[in-house]
């Protein structure tokens, strides 16, 4: 595994005022660690995450299924280990109408975690009144165990998410999959809500 996913800690920030989604993730102390920029009118979400803006090395490739989807499927590749299969993330369609949830799947397709928006009264609120004014916040869990957080901060020039894996002592969670969570919290959710 790559060492740019060695880290607890990030920051992932997205462009509101760009026709395409380009993603920067850095590290704790400000440094670039990963980029990607969405491809404009693509049908299935197809997401290459590069080491530097130059696209210099393709680390993660992050690829949909089936073109539209109501519970979409992501699956995650590891670029670096030769397309290594490394997990999916599934939208879960229905229940996200109410607050984001998602499924974490194993390189088997059993289910292994989740990811959700940690609070249904905001998530609501949000979707009702208040919009992008209300950052929201997501709570992933392994086999039942908190693993990760991923907060989103108020900033309305651009869409900015923390993403602290500290609460992971046991080391149940790929950082590579925490961090194409958070990538596609931020193509798919951040967009819907900004």
């Amino acid at each position: 595994m790559h060492s740019v996913f060695n880290h607890d800690q990030y920051l992932l920030q997205r462009q509101v005022f760009a026709l395409t989604g380009k993603f920067r993730i850095f590290n704790p102390a400000g440094q670039l660690m990963l980029y990607s920029q969405q491809k404009m009118f693509k049908l299935r979400e197809d997401i290459r995450v590069f080491n530097d803006e130059n696209c210099s090395q393709e680390l993660l490739h992050i690829q949909a299924r089936q073109i539209i989807d109501f519970s979409a499927a992501y699956d995650i590749h590891d670029q670096s280990m030769g397309s290594t299969l490394v997990g999916t993330l599934r939208r879960k369609g229905w229940h996200s109408l109410a607050r984001d949830e998602w499924e974490i799947l194993d390189v088997s397709g059993q289910p292994v975690g989740a990811l959700f928006e940690d609070n249904l009264t905001q998530a609501l609120i949000r979707r009702l009144i208040a919009g992008s004014l209300l950052p929201q916040n997501y709570d992933m869990t392994m086999r039942g165990t908190r693993v990760a957080d991923l907060r989103q901060r108020f900033n309305i020039f651009r869409y900015e998410l923390d993403l602290d894996f500290t609460p992971d002592t046991t080391h149940l969670l790929d950082h590579r999959l925490g961090i194409a969570a958070a990538i596609l919290l931020a193509a798919i959710e951040g967009k819907q809500h900004s």
